[in-house]
């Protein structure tokens, strides 16, 4: 006997669109495109050829097109993990739910993900203007500890040690990172040979999470400084932004495929940004469209 969702967990609009999305099963395609600034999705979906449909809803605005033969949806969810949380699971609800009965399909249909954002470059070799491509994302938000199989889908070794190096381990008061690898076959096709595999920090915040201090001090004043130094099996940690781990982490324990993209607009080693990137996005927007 199939699961059956009630109304509770599932809202469904009186439209039959999922809840916060405002989309119906039939308007999302198999390859999504997500940014963060719902301004974004217009710079995205200015390639298509055709459009299908619009719609917005709070920070979420999506938009499903045609770009060179491909179906593809583009989809803004604001920033933080917390929107991820909802955008992956409606996005998954679409997918693999049928909406007139709330029971899971007979037949799972899996998606591609592919976020594109802004970042905060951590070594020497990621200065600004540089397309980290996540291989692995830690997540120092917390999300994924609600959800059962998070072991499972977690690289326990990496975490134990950056725990260590850290300090962390016992301190209730500090976050419990988990790391996961995003999926190898699309990392290998959106990375190619020109972007930098990293591994990508999901911050819970821009500013103390992120190492920045205004008018608080910070917890750790040494915190970046441990972070650009921690080194496992070759892997370094090599950029900060905010939604990479929830991603990676839901598409792994729904069985969808995911990554991240980003590139450096600020490198906080050296201390230099750039808030002038908006005519550069546009090429890692489209070496994207054509990979995906």
């Amino acid at each position: 006997m199939r699961k059956v969702f009630p109304p509770s967990e599932l809202i469904i609009n009186d439209d039959n669109s999922v809840f916060h999305l405002h989309v119906k099963p039939e308007q999302l395609a198999d390859k999504i495109i997500l940014v963060g600034d719902p301004g974004r999705v217009a710079l995205v979906a200015s390639h298509f050829e055709s459009k299908e449909f619009e719609v917005e809803s709070r920070e979420f605005k999506t938009c499903t097109g045609m770009y060179k033969g491909k179906r593809i949806t583009v989809l803004s969810t604001g920033i933080g993990c917390d929107n991820i949380d909802i955008v992956v699971n409606e996005l998954d609800a679409l997918a693999n739910i049928n909406f007139a009965t709330r029971e899971e399909n007979e037949t799972f249909r899996q998606l591609e993900m592919v976020r594109i954002g802004t970042c905060g470059g951590l070594q020497p070799y990621t200065p600004v203007g540089t397309f980290i491509c996540s291989q692995k994302s830690m997540g120092f938000d917390g999300l994924l500890n609600f959800y059962a199989g998070r072991n499972d889908v977690c690289d326990l070794a990496l975490e134990k040690a950056f725990l260590a190096h850290m300090g962390w381990t016992g301190n209730m008061c500090q976050p419990a990172p988990y790391v996961v690898d995003a999926n190898e076959e699309l990392v290998n096709r959106i990375a190619s040979d020109d972007m930098v595999r990293g591994v990508t920090i999901a911050a819970g915040g821009f500013f103390g999470p992120q190492g920045r201090e205004l008018r608080v001090p910070l917890a750790d004043p040494n915190q970046n400084e441990k972070i650009e130094n921690f080194e496992y099996n070759g892997y370094r940690i090599t950029n900060f932004e905010m939604e990479s781990s929830a991603l990676a982490g839901l598409s792994k324990l729904m069985g969808h495929k995911a990554t991240t993209v980003c590139m450096v607009i600020a490198n906080r080693l050296i201390k230099e940004a750039n808030t002038g990137y908006k005519n550069t996005i546009d090429v890692l927007i489209k070496t994207v469209l054509d990979r995906i």
